[in-house]
């Protein structure tokens, strides 16, 4: 019989700041490194052709990603863009790699500085604008979440749900004409109904309302 497996949290880049930038020279060659969200395979080769328009004198556009795939294998893809076989995809690719990181695309535009750079110094140099890139990035982590929802009036829906963010929980808002509807993300394991009424003075119901995947903030060290 085949293992039936769950799938687990992993890290990947947060999705509002992107993309992340890195910019050196070598040789008087120009290499500008774009790291980005991708949550699928078209989503990952539309970043790398809006990259391509956007840079239209370059002469190479290369690339790589890696994209999270339930509890299977990610799956990964590179280009060397007309770059000798294996000094650009493969060695941007290694760095993705080496990040822990998925549903993370990076692109690498190269303007030819007129002087070669050899296989080695030209995979070197592709590594570094992408590690650059890269230590740039805020990482998250996909996790499932628990759900619960309370209803609360206007007035106290504001300092109930900065004091909930303050404990931990990640909230979001729904409004509608007389209340307010605060659905809360919290550890799987947790039970927020102690916290809800010890802010509430008990008057504020909470209920489970199934779980989420969410993205979560990783702590820095």
């Amino acid at each position: 019989m085949g293992e039936n497996r769950q799938p687990a949290p992993f890290l990947r880049p947060a999705e509002a700041e992107a993309p992340w930038q890195a910019l050196t020279e070598v040789k008087r060659s120009r290499f500008l490194a774009l790291v980005s969200r991708a949550t699928g395979e078209d989503e990952a080769r539309a970043f790398v052709a809006r990259v391509r328009a956007d840079h239209p004198d370059a002469r190479h556009h290369c690339s790589a990603f890696i994209l999270h795939v339930g509890s299977a294998n990610p799956v990964e893809r590179s280009s060397d863009d007309g770059e000798p076989s294996g000094t650009a995809g493969q060695p941007i690719l290694e760095v993705l790699r080496g990040s822990g990181m998925e549903d993370v695309v990076a692109v690498v535009v190269r303007w030819f500085g007129g002087v070669k750079l050899g296989t080695g110094g030209l995979a070197r140099a592709y590594r570094d604008v992408v590690k650059e890139a890269v230590d740039k990035v805020r990482v998250v982590r996909r996790e499932p979440r628990a759900l619960w929802v309370l209803t609360v009036p206007y007035a106290a829906a504001g300092r109930l749900e900065a004091d909930l963010r303050n404990r931990g929980c990640q909230v979001t808002a729904s409004y509608s004409s007389t209340s307010v509807e605060l659905t809360l993300a919290v550890d799987a394991g947790d039970d927020p109904t102690g916290t809800v009424a010890g802010l509430t003075g008990g008057e504020v119901p909470v209920h489970r309302a199934g779980e989420q995947w969410c993205d979560v903030q990783v702590s820095s060290t």
